[in-house]
């Protein structure tokens, strides 16, 4: 039964993480199709760069709340012991197919954005104090360095060193680590342009 739920929760989280809301957002305000502008990304930073600070804010919070659902409903789960995941196993999973899915969307030819704030998203639902921590170190770093993609990369490299310094089960450290290697991969173009201060700045 476990094994159906695994598989269950994996296509559920996909699908969810795959609703691309910058996309849609963009494309009901303007009706232009966001991957042909900027970066060609469905995340917030691009949307910014068409709708402004505004959207930018409310697509990432989106993005982030997208990210969290899947996990509170494994998680609501597990403590009604519907399934057993003392390990945080299922969760991994669920919030693994969540990131997968918003960077690779089936609903848009498998383009999407680059994970990280439904990447934040499953990191506060997983755990509060790390996700926190992960959103806050976000924002000093872009708000100084004004590289949304520095800070994303730092972020993303600190949750699964806080994971694993509070104790917090194996699947949640372990998936933090995949997750974080996941979005450098989808930021490599990026850490290229600021290894040569080519990298666009954020006003």
């Amino acid at each position: 039964m476990l094994y159906i739920y695994i598989l269950a929760f994996a296509i559920f989280a996909y699908l969810i993480g795959s609703i691309p809301t910058g996309y849609l957002i963009v494309k009901a305000k303007t009706g232009q199709d966001i991957r042909t502008i900027g970066s060609g990304s469905t995340g917030a930073t691009n949307v910014k760069r068409v709708l402004g600070k505004k959207w930018f804010f409310i697509v990432m919070l989106l993005d982030a709340f997208k990210g969290a659902f899947p996990i509170i409903v494994a998680k609501t789960l597990n403590h009604y012991n519907i399934i057993q995941d003392n390990l945080g196993i299922f969760a991994l999973i669920c919030a693994l197919f969540v990131i997968i899915g918003h960077s690779r969307p089936v609903f848009l030819q498998f383009k999407g954005g680059k994970s990280v704030a439904s990447g934040v998203g499953t990191i506060l639902a997983l755990d509060i104090v790390t996700g926190l921590s992960v959103a806050v170190i976000w924002a000093i770093i872009t708000y100084i360095s004004k590289y949304v993609s520095l800070g994303s990369i730092i972020a993303v490299t600190i949750a699964p060193i806080m994971m694993y310094i509070l104790h917090k089960p194996i699947g949640y450290t372990l998936y933090c680590l995949i997750a974080a290697i996941y979005i450098f991969y989808l930021h490599r173009q990026n850490i290229s342009r600021l290894i040569k201060g080519e990298e666009n700045k954020v006003r």
